[in-house]
């Protein structure tokens, strides 16, 4: 035996007839991105790095598992790296954020961008976006002071190519270069 239910017809509302407790659709933030401020629209769950690529064409941070597990997603937020594939744009409203494409100065090279060429310290050049602002943000937090140091601190940012020796070698350079500057 079966029961037939007899439902009221399922009513298709428009955006402007939700009620007023539904999330809004996009909301207003204000980044500052590469030195340069941006007034932006973005969906409340639109990460930082959807946000970077898809809707500012800022491709040098790469999507890689999307998890916060690899570290091709590294980005500088206010000077402090973070995955960006974790962290959701509008809750950074006001923030600073500085991708690959904001490191170096015109066409001089950021020092660890040119500790990165100078030490052959990539292959196939995925994870290096991210590797060289992990590194610069490490060095900014006052990290890299020993080898056993720069490899814990840069473990969450894997490469594929194994040339952790090269980035090794490259993120000391820079340290070297950047603490040479700060002695002068």
């Amino acid at each position: 035996m079966s029961t037939v239910l007899d439902l009221p017809p399922v009513a298709h509302t428009s955006p402007a007839d939700r009620p007023a407790s539904a999330p809004p659709e996009k909301s207003a933030i204000t980044l500052t991105i590469n030195g340069v401020e941006r007034r932006l629209e973005v969906a409340p769950w639109t990460t930082l790095l959807d946000l970077l690529r898809e809707s500012l064409d800022l491709t040098g941070t790469k999507k890689g598992c999307d998890h916060g597990q690899c570290g091709a997603c590294t980005v500088l937020l206010d000077g402090k790296r973070v995955n960006s594939c974790l962290t959701l744009a509008i809750m950074k409203d006001g923030a600073g954020v500085t991708t690959i494409e904001g490191l170096a100065d015109g066409p001089t090279l950021h020092p660890m961008q040119q500790a990165f060429v100078d030490c052959d310290a990539f292959q196939c050049g995925y994870c290096t976006p991210g590797q060289i602002c992990s590194a610069v943000g490490m060095i900014t937090e006052g990290h890299a002071q020993t080898d056993d140091e720069i490899r814990e601190l840069m473990s969450g940012n894997l490469c594929r190519c194994g040339a952790y020796p090269n980035i090794l070698a490259a993120v000391k350079q820079a340290y070297a270069a950047t603490q040479a500057k700060h002695a002068a």
